[in-house]
């Protein structure tokens, strides 16, 4: 962090988007650290990494757009357990409440990268994406950020909350898949029960 300074720190985070398993929860607070130390400022520190998380997501905004829609639902038409029908659902709330999810989404582990997706596919204008992504990147960006700044040395004792919060999204997102499917399996069931029955009268 000393040698690529704030610039590095914004580097780092920019490539988080791409590859989650880069932690955005131990650069952020590291680079705070490194800015109590002087390598650089406060400001710069959350300049840089607010301006790498934007840069981060528009270019996966960008992959969104490309792939669009129309190839997004070919590629689901072929998948088991998932209806075309659950797709138009999901995109339709997406353009209802794309701007707080983009704004919410960039302060939650895992789903700070993958929110920029939809919203390219959906065609979110890039000015609104822009905007939201800025103002939920600053907010996560500060609080890890200024955590490290003020821990100094014991910046490490912010990545175990991180993590259990990481976990407990982890958690939530498996039972709610585990959930869904279950749901379409039963339906597809019934449906195919109800079928049986009326050919047999």
């Amino acid at each position: 962090m000393d040698q690529l300074g704030g610039v590095g720190a914004g580097i780092a985070i920019a490539l988080e988007n791409f590859f989650p398993p880069l932690p955005s929860e131990v650069i952020l607070p590291l680079a705070g650290f490194a800015a109590s130390l002087g390598s650089f400022t406060l400001f710069g520190a959350l300049f840089w990494t607010t301006l790498g998380s934007i840069v981060g997501a528009l270019g996966l905004y960008s992959l969104g757009r490309w792939v669009g829609e129309a190839r997004i639902r070919r590629a689901v038409d072929r998948l088991p357990l998932v209806d075309v029908d659950d797709l138009d659902r999901t995109t339709e709330w997406f353009r209802r409440h794309g701007r707080k999810a983009v704004f919410f989404g960039r302060m939650v582990p895992i789903f700070r990268s993958l929110i920029s997706i939809p919203a390219g596919v959906t065609r979110m204008p890039i000015w609104q994406f822009t905007a939201f992504t800025t103002a939920g990147s600053l907010i996560w960006n500060s609080i890890f950020v200024i955590a490290g700044y003020q821990l100094g040395e014991n910046w490490y004792r912010v990545e175990p909350y991180a993590e259990t919060l990481q976990y407990i999204v982890i958690a939530v997102v498996v039972i709610a898949v585990a959930y869904a499917i279950v749901r379409r399996m039963r339906s597809k069931a019934e449906h195919n029960t109800d079928e049986s029955a009326g050919t047999d009268k």
